[in-house]
Protein backbone atom coordinates (compact mmCIF):
# COMPACT_ATOMS: atom_id res chain seq x y z
CA UNK A 1 0.00 0.00 0.00
CA UNK A 2 3.00 2.55 0.77
CA UNK A 3 4.40 1.60 -2.35
CA UNK A 4 1.24 2.12 -4.60
CA UNK A 5 1.08 5.74 -2.61
CA UNK A 6 4.39 6.25 -3.54
CA UNK A 7 3.96 5.71 -6.74
CA UNK A 8 0.68 7.63 -7.17
CA UNK A 9 2.65 10.78 -5.53
CA UNK A 10 5.45 10.58 -7.98
CA UNK A 11 2.61 10.38 -10.94
CA UNK A 12 1.01 13.27 -9.79
CA UNK A 13 4.17 15.06 -8.84
CA UNK A 14 5.11 15.57 -13.14
CA UNK A 15 1.41 15.41 -14.18
CA UNK A 16 1.63 18.69 -15.81
CA UNK A 17 5.28 17.80 -16.87
CA UNK A 18 3.96 15.10 -19.02
CA UNK A 19 1.30 17.00 -20.28
CA UNK A 20 4.33 19.09 -22.58
CA UNK A 21 6.76 16.28 -22.56
CA UNK A 22 4.66 12.95 -23.21
CA UNK A 23 2.20 14.70 -26.49
CA UNK A 24 2.95 15.79 -29.62
CA UNK A 25 2.02 19.58 -30.99
CA UNK A 26 2.18 21.65 -33.71
CA UNK A 27 4.15 24.57 -31.75
CA UNK A 28 7.33 21.64 -30.37
CA UNK A 29 11.20 22.06 -31.67
CA UNK A 30 12.39 20.58 -34.82
CA UNK A 31 13.94 17.57 -33.18
CA UNK A 32 11.10 16.69 -30.37
CA UNK A 33 9.92 13.44 -29.72
CA UNK A 34 7.65 12.93 -26.89
CA UNK A 35 7.96 10.10 -24.36
CA UNK A 36 8.93 9.27 -20.96
CA UNK A 37 12.18 8.84 -21.82
CA UNK A 38 12.52 12.21 -22.28
CA UNK A 39 11.59 13.55 -18.95
CA UNK A 40 14.10 10.48 -17.55
CA UNK A 41 17.00 12.09 -19.71
CA UNK A 42 16.22 15.57 -18.64
CA UNK A 43 16.58 14.52 -15.19
CA UNK A 44 19.42 12.30 -15.46
CA UNK A 45 21.82 14.33 -18.02
CA UNK A 46 20.91 17.95 -18.13
CA UNK A 47 22.65 19.70 -16.09
CA UNK A 48 21.92 23.73 -15.62
CA UNK A 49 24.35 26.50 -13.96
CA UNK A 50 22.37 29.11 -12.37
CA UNK A 51 24.37 32.42 -11.98
CA UNK A 52 23.45 34.46 -8.91
CA UNK A 53 21.50 33.32 -5.43
CA UNK A 54 19.90 36.73 -5.27
CA UNK A 55 15.84 37.45 -5.81
CA UNK A 56 16.39 35.99 -9.13
CA UNK A 57 18.05 33.40 -8.41
CA UNK A 58 16.31 31.68 -5.56
CA UNK A 59 13.53 31.75 -7.59
CA UNK A 60 15.38 30.09 -10.78
CA UNK A 61 16.65 27.31 -8.48
CA UNK A 62 13.17 26.57 -7.30
CA UNK A 63 11.15 26.53 -10.43
CA UNK A 64 14.25 24.47 -12.18
CA UNK A 65 13.94 21.96 -9.40
CA UNK A 66 10.32 21.74 -9.57
CA UNK A 67 10.29 21.76 -13.74
CA UNK A 68 12.12 18.18 -13.48
CA UNK A 69 16.01 19.50 -13.73
CA UNK A 70 17.75 17.30 -10.89
CA UNK A 71 21.36 18.53 -11.88
CA UNK A 72 22.02 22.14 -10.79
CA UNK A 73 24.73 23.80 -9.39
CA UNK A 74 24.74 27.34 -8.32
CA UNK A 75 27.55 30.45 -8.21
CA UNK A 76 27.58 33.36 -5.98
CA UNK A 77 29.91 35.58 -4.27
CA UNK A 78 28.11 36.93 -1.87
CA UNK A 79 26.61 36.56 1.90
CA UNK A 80 23.05 37.08 3.20
CA UNK A 81 21.90 40.60 4.42
CA UNK A 82 18.98 41.39 6.17
CA UNK A 83 18.09 43.76 3.61
CA UNK A 84 17.92 40.61 1.48
CA UNK A 85 15.15 38.57 3.63
CA UNK A 86 12.09 40.46 2.00
CA UNK A 87 11.92 39.27 -1.71
CA UNK A 88 14.97 36.16 -1.39
CA UNK A 89 12.58 33.91 0.02
CA UNK A 90 15.38 31.10 0.55
CA UNK A 91 16.72 32.96 3.31
CA UNK A 92 16.26 33.46 7.21
CA UNK A 93 17.22 36.07 9.85
CA UNK A 94 19.58 33.02 11.25
CA UNK A 95 21.04 32.68 7.88
CA UNK A 96 22.43 36.37 7.96
CA UNK A 97 26.35 36.08 7.09
CA UNK A 98 26.26 32.60 5.08
CA UNK A 99 26.78 32.34 1.76
CA UNK A 100 24.12 32.97 -0.12
CA UNK A 101 24.75 30.15 -2.99
CA UNK A 102 24.85 27.41 -0.19
CA UNK A 103 22.42 27.90 1.52
CA UNK A 104 19.95 28.59 -1.23
CA UNK A 105 21.31 24.91 -2.47
CA UNK A 106 20.51 23.37 1.04
CA UNK A 107 16.75 24.96 1.15
CA UNK A 108 15.67 23.75 -2.51
CA UNK A 109 17.13 20.10 -1.78
CA UNK A 110 15.51 20.31 1.38
CA UNK A 111 12.08 20.99 -0.08
CA UNK A 112 12.40 18.98 -3.26
CA UNK A 113 13.25 15.46 -3.37
CA UNK A 114 16.03 14.10 -5.78
CA UNK A 115 17.23 17.63 -6.71
CA UNK A 116 20.94 17.63 -6.04
CA UNK A 117 22.35 21.22 -6.49
CA UNK A 118 26.21 22.20 -5.71
CA UNK A 119 26.82 25.38 -4.38
CA UNK A 120 29.75 27.56 -5.13
CA UNK A 121 30.99 30.80 -3.29
CA UNK A 122 32.68 32.63 -5.52
CA UNK A 123 33.65 35.11 -7.65
CA UNK A 124 32.26 34.19 -11.36
CA UNK A 125 35.95 35.33 -12.94
CA UNK A 126 37.48 32.51 -9.86
CA UNK A 127 36.38 29.66 -12.50
CA UNK A 128 38.41 28.80 -15.13
CA UNK A 129 36.44 28.88 -18.73
CA UNK A 130 36.28 24.88 -19.01
CA UNK A 131 34.23 24.96 -15.32
CA UNK A 132 31.26 26.37 -17.81
CA UNK A 133 31.58 24.12 -20.74
CA UNK A 134 30.47 21.19 -18.59
CA UNK A 135 26.73 22.99 -18.67
CA UNK A 136 24.16 22.15 -21.11
CA UNK A 137 22.74 25.86 -20.27
CA UNK A 138 23.40 28.67 -18.27
CA UNK A 139 20.29 30.45 -16.72
CA UNK A 140 21.26 34.17 -15.40
CA UNK A 141 19.85 35.89 -12.45
CA UNK A 142 22.39 38.73 -12.09
CA UNK A 143 21.81 42.37 -11.07
CA UNK A 144 24.91 44.13 -12.97
CA UNK A 145 25.96 44.33 -16.35
CA UNK A 146 29.61 43.91 -16.10
CA UNK A 147 28.72 40.23 -15.07
CA UNK A 148 26.22 39.43 -17.77
CA UNK A 149 28.84 40.70 -20.21
CA UNK A 150 31.91 38.17 -18.61
CA UNK A 151 29.46 35.13 -18.39
CA UNK A 152 27.72 36.31 -22.13
CA UNK A 153 31.62 36.18 -23.39
CA UNK A 154 32.29 32.97 -21.65
CA UNK A 155 29.56 31.16 -23.59
CA UNK A 156 30.41 32.69 -26.51
CA UNK A 157 33.74 31.33 -25.99
CA UNK A 158 32.81 27.98 -26.89
CA UNK A 159 31.57 28.60 -30.01
CA UNK A 160 33.52 27.55 -33.14
CA UNK A 161 32.47 28.10 -37.15
CA UNK A 162 32.81 26.12 -39.72
CA UNK A 163 34.54 27.45 -43.43
CA UNK A 164 31.40 29.02 -44.37
CA UNK A 165 31.60 31.23 -41.53
CA UNK A 166 28.26 29.39 -39.86
CA UNK A 167 27.91 28.51 -36.50
CA UNK A 168 28.71 24.81 -35.25
CA UNK A 169 25.80 23.70 -33.70
CA UNK A 170 27.07 21.33 -31.27
CA UNK A 171 29.44 24.25 -30.04
CA UNK A 172 26.19 26.71 -28.89
CA UNK A 173 26.02 27.15 -25.37
CA UNK A 174 22.34 28.07 -24.62
CA UNK A 175 21.44 31.08 -21.79
CA UNK A 176 18.84 32.19 -20.26
CA UNK A 177 18.63 36.13 -18.99
CA UNK A 178 16.25 37.27 -16.61
CA UNK A 179 16.47 40.80 -15.05
CA UNK A 180 14.44 42.91 -12.68
CA UNK A 181 14.08 46.50 -11.91
CA UNK A 182 10.91 47.20 -9.89
CA UNK A 183 7.96 46.31 -11.46
CA UNK A 184 10.01 45.79 -14.57
CA UNK A 185 11.54 43.07 -16.05
CA UNK A 186 12.60 41.09 -19.15
CA UNK A 187 13.67 37.50 -19.89
CA UNK A 188 15.61 36.74 -23.43
CA UNK A 189 17.02 33.38 -24.82
CA UNK A 190 20.83 33.78 -26.25
CA UNK A 191 21.92 31.29 -28.75
CA UNK A 192 25.36 32.23 -29.85
CA UNK A 193 26.03 32.58 -33.06
CA UNK A 194 22.09 32.73 -33.73
CA UNK A 195 20.41 35.10 -31.87
CA UNK A 196 22.22 38.51 -30.80
CA UNK A 197 24.25 37.45 -27.31
CA UNK A 198 23.86 39.84 -24.60
CA UNK A 199 26.52 42.55 -26.46
CA UNK A 200 25.13 42.81 -29.64
CA UNK A 201 22.26 44.20 -27.54
CA UNK A 202 24.74 46.42 -24.73
CA UNK A 203 23.00 49.79 -26.35
CA UNK A 204 19.76 47.94 -24.66
CA UNK A 205 21.07 49.10 -20.97
CA UNK A 206 21.35 53.22 -20.64
CA UNK A 207 24.16 55.09 -19.70
CA UNK A 208 24.23 54.95 -15.87
CA UNK A 209 23.88 58.18 -14.15
CA UNK A 210 27.32 60.39 -13.95
CA UNK A 211 27.61 63.66 -11.47
CA UNK A 212 29.75 66.32 -12.32
CA UNK A 213 33.21 66.26 -9.89
CA UNK A 214 32.55 70.38 -8.73
CA UNK A 215 29.12 69.13 -7.71
CA UNK A 216 30.15 66.26 -5.43
CA UNK A 217 33.24 68.24 -3.92
CA UNK A 218 31.52 71.70 -3.79
CA UNK A 219 27.74 71.70 -3.40
CA UNK A 220 26.18 68.09 -2.53
CA UNK A 221 22.64 68.40 -2.99
CA UNK A 222 21.30 64.23 -2.36
CA UNK A 223 22.75 61.30 -0.30
CA UNK A 224 24.14 60.12 -3.77
CA UNK A 225 26.68 62.98 -3.95
CA UNK A 226 28.39 62.27 -0.33
CA UNK A 227 28.23 58.32 -1.58
CA UNK A 228 30.16 59.20 -4.92
CA UNK A 229 32.53 62.18 -3.03
CA UNK A 230 33.59 59.11 -1.08
CA UNK A 231 34.04 57.18 -3.90
CA UNK A 232 35.60 58.81 -6.43
CA UNK A 233 37.34 61.61 -4.65
CA UNK A 234 37.83 60.67 -0.77
CA UNK A 235 39.05 57.02 -1.97
CA UNK A 236 42.06 58.53 -4.08
CA UNK A 237 42.96 61.15 -1.27
CA UNK A 238 43.44 58.86 1.15
CA UNK A 239 44.56 55.47 -0.50
CA UNK A 240 46.78 57.05 -3.40
CA UNK A 241 47.65 54.18 -5.78
CA UNK A 242 45.04 51.80 -4.19
CA UNK A 243 42.41 50.47 -6.38
CA UNK A 244 38.57 50.20 -5.06
CA UNK A 245 37.68 47.11 -4.78
CA UNK A 246 33.66 47.27 -5.05
CA UNK A 247 32.99 43.42 -3.66
CA UNK A 248 35.32 44.05 -0.73
CA UNK A 249 33.29 44.66 2.46
CA UNK A 250 35.75 46.71 4.16
CA UNK A 251 36.11 49.18 0.87
CA UNK A 252 32.49 49.11 0.92
CA UNK A 253 32.57 50.38 4.88
CA UNK A 254 34.79 52.79 4.87
CA UNK A 255 33.11 54.78 1.81
CA UNK A 256 29.42 54.93 3.59
CA UNK A 257 31.31 55.54 6.88
CA UNK A 258 33.04 58.74 5.06
CA UNK A 259 29.43 59.32 2.79
CA UNK A 260 27.84 59.64 6.58
CA UNK A 261 30.45 61.71 7.21
CA UNK A 262 29.65 64.27 4.95
CA UNK A 263 25.96 64.15 4.86
CA UNK A 264 25.96 65.16 8.17
CA UNK A 265 28.39 68.20 7.61
CA UNK A 266 25.83 69.25 4.72
CA UNK A 267 22.51 68.11 6.50
CA UNK A 268 21.59 65.53 4.20
CA UNK A 269 19.52 62.39 5.10
CA UNK A 270 19.28 58.95 3.43
CA UNK A 271 22.87 57.34 3.32
CA UNK A 272 22.57 54.32 4.79
CA UNK A 273 25.05 50.92 3.64
CA UNK A 274 22.55 49.22 1.44
CA UNK A 275 22.12 52.61 -0.59
CA UNK A 276 25.99 53.09 -0.70
CA UNK A 277 26.14 49.34 -2.30
CA UNK A 278 23.27 50.60 -4.76
CA UNK A 279 25.00 53.31 -5.59
CA UNK A 280 28.64 52.30 -5.96
CA UNK A 281 27.54 48.88 -7.43
CA UNK A 282 24.25 50.72 -9.39
CA UNK A 283 22.23 47.95 -8.04
CA UNK A 284 18.55 48.37 -8.73
CA UNK A 285 15.93 47.53 -6.29
CA UNK A 286 13.96 44.68 -7.10
CA UNK A 287 10.21 43.71 -6.03
CA UNK A 288 10.19 39.91 -5.03
CA UNK A 289 6.51 39.66 -7.29
CA UNK A 290 8.74 40.71 -10.26
CA UNK A 291 11.25 38.22 -9.57
CA UNK A 292 8.98 35.35 -9.95
CA UNK A 293 7.36 35.80 -12.90
CA UNK A 294 10.65 36.77 -14.66
CA UNK A 295 11.80 33.90 -13.33
CA UNK A 296 9.16 31.71 -14.64
CA UNK A 297 9.31 32.58 -17.79
CA UNK A 298 13.36 32.04 -17.48
CA UNK A 299 12.96 28.38 -16.25
CA UNK A 300 10.43 27.67 -19.17
CA UNK A 301 12.40 29.05 -21.81
CA UNK A 302 15.30 26.33 -20.28
CA UNK A 303 12.68 23.43 -20.27
CA UNK A 304 12.34 24.29 -23.92
CA UNK A 305 15.95 24.38 -24.93
CA UNK A 306 16.39 20.89 -22.70
CA UNK A 307 13.41 19.22 -24.21
CA UNK A 308 12.15 20.80 -27.51
CA UNK A 309 8.85 20.41 -26.36
CA UNK A 310 8.07 23.87 -27.74
CA UNK A 311 9.98 26.00 -29.83
CA UNK A 312 12.14 28.96 -27.56
CA UNK A 313 11.37 32.91 -27.27
CA UNK A 314 12.36 34.70 -30.23
CA UNK A 315 13.76 36.64 -28.64
CA UNK A 316 13.24 39.59 -25.71
CA UNK A 317 10.65 39.37 -23.31
CA UNK A 318 9.73 42.39 -21.31
CA UNK A 319 7.39 42.85 -18.44
CA UNK A 320 5.99 45.93 -17.07
CA UNK A 321 3.33 45.90 -14.14
CA UNK A 322 3.67 49.59 -13.27
CA UNK A 323 0.45 50.68 -13.70
CA UNK A 324 -1.64 47.18 -14.97
CA UNK A 325 -0.11 44.74 -16.57
CA UNK A 326 2.30 44.70 -20.17
CA UNK A 327 3.92 41.81 -21.73
CA UNK A 328 5.57 42.39 -25.23
CA UNK A 329 8.32 40.07 -27.30
CA UNK A 330 10.49 41.05 -29.37
CA UNK A 331 13.14 40.09 -31.53
CA UNK A 332 16.39 41.27 -31.83
CA UNK A 333 18.51 40.84 -35.17
CA UNK A 334 22.69 39.47 -34.39
CA UNK A 335 24.85 42.24 -35.08
CA UNK A 336 26.97 40.05 -37.38
CA UNK A 337 30.28 42.44 -36.23
CA UNK A 338 29.90 41.68 -32.89
CA UNK A 339 33.42 41.21 -30.85
CA UNK A 340 32.23 38.33 -28.98
CA UNK A 341 29.40 36.58 -30.41
CA UNK A 342 30.91 37.24 -34.12
CA UNK A 343 33.33 34.75 -36.14
CA UNK A 344 36.23 37.32 -34.55
CA UNK A 345 38.31 39.92 -35.72
CA UNK A 346 40.71 39.12 -38.22
CA UNK A 347 44.10 39.39 -37.13
CA UNK A 348 47.28 38.16 -39.63
CA UNK A 349 50.68 37.01 -37.79
CA UNK A 350 53.96 35.92 -39.06
CA UNK A 351 54.46 32.09 -38.02
CA UNK A 352 57.73 33.65 -35.92
CA UNK A 353 55.66 35.47 -33.65
CA UNK A 354 56.17 35.03 -29.99
CA UNK A 355 53.33 34.63 -27.21
CA UNK A 356 54.98 37.66 -25.82
CA UNK A 357 54.76 39.39 -28.58
CA UNK A 358 50.98 38.23 -29.03
CA UNK A 359 49.52 39.28 -25.87
CA UNK A 360 51.74 43.10 -26.66
CA UNK A 361 49.95 42.69 -29.87
CA UNK A 362 46.30 43.03 -27.67
CA UNK A 363 46.93 45.98 -25.42
CA UNK A 364 47.96 47.83 -29.00
CA UNK A 365 44.48 46.56 -30.85
CA UNK A 366 42.24 49.44 -31.74
CA UNK A 367 39.66 47.38 -30.89
CA UNK A 368 40.65 45.78 -27.87
CA UNK A 369 42.59 47.32 -25.68
CA UNK A 370 43.56 44.44 -23.66
CA UNK A 371 45.37 44.90 -20.24
CA UNK A 372 47.03 41.82 -18.68
CA UNK A 373 46.28 39.11 -21.21
CA UNK A 374 46.23 35.74 -19.73
CA UNK A 375 46.42 32.90 -23.00
CA UNK A 376 44.71 29.24 -22.92
CA UNK A 377 44.29 26.83 -25.55
CA UNK A 378 42.51 23.79 -25.62
CA UNK A 379 42.21 23.57 -22.07
CA UNK A 380 45.67 24.49 -21.85
CA UNK A 381 47.51 27.53 -19.91
CA UNK A 382 50.04 28.91 -22.58
CA UNK A 383 50.18 31.87 -20.15
CA UNK A 384 48.36 33.11 -16.85
CA UNK A 385 48.97 36.45 -15.32
CA UNK A 386 47.52 34.84 -12.13
CA UNK A 387 47.71 33.46 -9.47
CA UNK A 388 52.00 33.77 -9.38
CA UNK A 389 51.92 29.67 -9.25
CA UNK A 390 50.87 29.76 -12.42
CA UNK A 391 52.47 33.01 -14.07
CA UNK A 392 55.53 31.35 -12.92
CA UNK A 393 54.79 27.41 -14.24
CA UNK A 394 54.05 29.06 -17.93
CA UNK A 395 56.40 32.12 -17.96
CA UNK A 396 58.62 30.05 -20.41
CA UNK A 397 56.19 29.66 -23.11
CA UNK A 398 56.48 33.42 -23.69
CA UNK A 399 59.63 33.46 -25.98
CA UNK A 400 58.17 30.60 -28.18
CA UNK A 401 56.00 31.23 -31.25
CA UNK A 402 52.24 30.89 -30.88
CA UNK A 403 52.39 29.35 -33.92
CA UNK A 404 54.21 26.42 -32.27
CA UNK A 405 51.92 26.33 -29.25
CA UNK A 406 48.90 25.42 -31.35
CA UNK A 407 47.74 22.68 -33.65
CA UNK A 408 47.50 23.82 -37.06
CA UNK A 409 43.90 22.89 -37.62
CA UNK A 410 41.51 25.36 -38.71
CA UNK A 411 39.12 27.22 -36.99
CA UNK A 412 41.10 26.61 -33.14
CA UNK A 413 39.97 28.58 -30.29
CA UNK A 414 42.42 30.43 -28.37
CA UNK A 415 41.09 31.91 -24.81
CA UNK A 416 42.87 34.80 -23.97
CA UNK A 417 41.43 36.70 -20.61
CA UNK A 418 41.99 40.31 -19.75
CA UNK A 419 40.91 43.80 -18.58
CA UNK A 420 39.19 45.98 -20.30
CA UNK A 421 36.78 49.12 -19.39
CA UNK A 422 33.05 48.90 -19.10
CA UNK A 423 30.90 51.68 -18.19
CA UNK A 424 34.17 53.56 -17.36
CA UNK A 425 35.21 50.75 -15.02
CA UNK A 426 37.91 47.64 -15.67
CA UNK A 427 36.29 44.46 -15.75
CA UNK A 428 37.11 41.10 -16.97
CA UNK A 429 36.19 40.57 -20.67
CA UNK A 430 36.66 37.52 -23.44
CA UNK A 431 37.21 38.97 -26.82
CA UNK A 432 37.12 36.96 -30.40
CA UNK A 433 39.73 37.22 -32.35
CA UNK A 434 40.69 35.23 -36.11
CA UNK A 435 44.39 34.67 -35.97
CA UNK A 436 45.71 33.80 -39.58
CA UNK A 437 49.38 33.04 -40.25
CA UNK A 438 50.78 34.18 -43.06
CA UNK A 439 52.04 31.99 -45.46
CA UNK A 440 50.18 29.23 -44.16
CA UNK A 441 47.08 29.46 -45.88
CA UNK A 442 47.61 27.04 -48.44
CA UNK A 443 47.55 23.48 -47.43
CA UNK A 444 46.14 23.87 -44.08
CA UNK A 445 42.93 26.10 -44.64
CA UNK A 446 44.02 29.43 -43.04
CA UNK A 447 44.60 28.68 -39.78
CA UNK A 448 41.30 30.61 -38.54
CA UNK A 449 41.85 30.33 -34.73
CA UNK A 450 38.47 32.36 -32.63
CA UNK A 451 40.78 33.71 -29.60
CA UNK A 452 39.10 34.50 -26.26
CA UNK A 453 40.00 37.85 -24.51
Amino acid sequence: MADGNASSVDAGRWRDLDKLLLRPGHLVGQNFEPGAELRDDLQAYVKVLVVGAGGLGCELLKDLALSGFRNLEVIDMDRIEVSNLNRQFLFRLEDVGKPKAEVAALRVMERVSGVNIVPHFCRIEDKDIEFYSDFNIIALGLDSVEARSYINAVACSFLEYDSEDKPCEETIKPMVDGGTEGFKGHARVILPGITPCFECTIWLFPPQVKFPLCTLAETPRTAAHCIEYAHLIKWNEEHSGKPFDADNPEHMQWVYLQALKRAELFGISGVTYSFTQGVVKNIIPAIASTNAIISAACALEALKMATGCSKTLSNYLTYNGVEGLHTKVTEFVKDKDCLVCGPGIPIELDPSTTLQMFIDLLGEHPRLFLQKPSVAYRGKNLYMQAPPVLEEMTRSNLQLPLFELMDTVPKDVVHVTGMTKVNDRKTSCVRKLRVIFKGIRDGITDMDTSSTV
